[in-house]
């Protein structure tokens, strides 16, 4: 990829900025007027104009940072001092024209994840107990969460992505093909804990929560076990105690287009309007969540408990329940064999 590939101008609208955000799988874009730098546009500064409900169709000019941080080309040697000075996962490099001639991101150069809270030591419950229908008849032989994507499988690229944030422990509901996932991940050398808590019936997204009222006193992580969210986790848990959410859903902005042109009728049935192809935006539920421990004590016991009827629940009660939008890029989702192909090919894996 090239720098310029990262280029749009201060009348690109964000949506156009969003979908480029998507396909170049970069969270920053470059505003140039000129090949000169004359502002960033960044996930962040979308997912807040998202949360504002803001029109998509405005310029970026209405969000993008026009005071940037930059380096000087001759700077580059000093770039992780930079970066993590900073604390941004990219940054453009200019010359002395103020003329973009590179740019240089965090993950590329560094191994360590940048992280906004120095470690997270949050717990993180993973909800592994489901039987994969969707997935069969890879699951009638293999659990879902040991499903391989690549040589690899899913639920334990799960972890590792906690885990390079500093999360070492683990609890892992289970129930359909418990003692294979719990073989797997004993053989496995580890440097974090797993802690098993078994349904002895299928409790739904949210029941088998109930059996951890006693263990969990922190805010912790709700994930499945079929999705991986390539996002940064601290600056999830930063949103999330910022806002004092009882509950923070990460979300995705999906993009659907009707590919015919929509009628709109009026009460008597003459057309009132045609619209050729009409672009809708949903945000919608990516599976992982952040919690408050005071949750674990609103979920039935031993009754089978979706996720989305505790969440209409604390709705109805006027909890405050917030949302981290990602991008689509970030979102992969293993729950059906097409989706499981995408992953693979989204992680780059052969």
């Amino acid at each position: 990829m090239q720098v310029s590939d990262l280029f749009i101008t201060k009348n690109t609208t964000i949506r156009e900025g969003l979908k480029k955000l998507d396909n170049t799988g970069r969270k920053i874009l470059l505003v140039v007027e000129s090949n000169k730098l004359v502002g960033v546009l960044t996930d962040g500064d979308i997912r807040r104009w998202i949360l504002k409900s803001g029109n998509l169709e405005e310029n970026v000019s209405y969000i993008m940072n026009t005071s940037p941080k930059y380096i000087y080309d001759k700077e580059v040697i000093n770039a992780k001092e930079i970066l993590k000075k900073n604390m941004v996962e990219a940054m453009p490099i200019i010359n002395h024209n103020k003329e973009v001639v590179d740019i240089v991101f965090w993950n590329d150069n560094f191994k360590m994840k940048l992280n906004h809270l120095n470690k997270l030591e949050n717990p993180v419950v993973i909800m592994a107990g489901g039987k994969g229908t969707r997935l069969e008849p890879y699951t009638k032989i293999l659990p879902k969460p040991l499903i391989p994507i690549g040589d690899t499988p899913i639920v334990e690229r799960i972890i590792n992505r906690f885990a390079d944030y500093g999360c070492e422990d683990f609890y892992m509901i289970v129930n359909y093909k418990k003692n294979m996932i719990k073989a797997y991940f004993n053989e496995l050398d580890k440097n974090y804990k797993i802690n098993y808590i078994e349904e002895d019936n299928p409790l739904g997204t949210a029941g088998g929560l109930y059996l951890l009222k006693d263990k969990l006193k922190d805010t912790f992580f709700v994930s499945n076990c079929d999705i991986l969210i390539d996002a940064n986790y601290s600056d999830i848990i930063k949103y999330h105690n910022e806002n004092k959410n009882t509950i923070t859903l990460v979300t995705c902005l999906k993009n659907y287009t009707i590919p015919y042109g929509v009628i709109e009728i009026s009460a008597t049935s003459e057309v009132e309007n045609m619209i050729e192809k009409p672009e809708y935006d949903y945000l919608v539920n990516t599976g992982m969540y952040v919690f408050e421990p005071e949750v674990l004590r609103d979920i039935p016991e031993d009754t089978f408990y979706h996720i989305t009827d505790l969440i209409n629940k604390y709705i109805d009660k006027g909890e405050k329940i917030g949302v981290y939008p990602v991008n689509d890029k970030e979102w992969l989702d293993m729950g059906q064999f097409k989706e499981m192909e995408n992953m693979v090919e989204r992680l780059g894996i052969k």
